[in-house]
């Protein structure tokens, strides 16, 4: 991840194809150490393409992917689009779930006797 970010950097401050030498001052900059062999894949992986059109191609297949919180997130609108009746239901059923306290006598001691 550091590499890319490196890499990202670099093309941000105006390099459209930085080097493995440019990736590699961006992390000793930092005090971070750049893997050989994973930032030479990550240059000829990226070699000859538009930055911009791989983090596109990237942002789509990431979009596919399932996710744990996408099922809410979908069904909040449609749980809202049905009209005002709906909202006030739900709130009438929260009043009516009472959660019972907790307490010492349950337990059978107490920490200030």
């Amino acid at each position: 991840m550091k590499l890319i970010a490196a890499y990202l950097l670099a093309y941000l401050g105006g390099n459209s194809s930085p080097s493995a030498a440019d990736v590699k001052n961006i992390l000793d900059s930092v005090g971070a150490e750049a893997d050989e062999e994973k930032l030479e894949f990550l240059l000829a992986e990226l070699k000859g393409k538009d930055i911009t059109e791989v983090i596109a191609s990237g942002r789509e297949k990431f979009a596919a992917v399932p996710s744990g919180g996408g099922a809410i997130a979908v069904g909040a609108p449609a749980a809202a689009s049905g009209g005002g009746a709906a909202p006030a239901a739900e709130s009438k059923k929260e009043e009516k779930v009472e959660e019972k306290e907790e307490s010492d006598e349950d337990m059978g001691f107490s920490l200030f006797d």
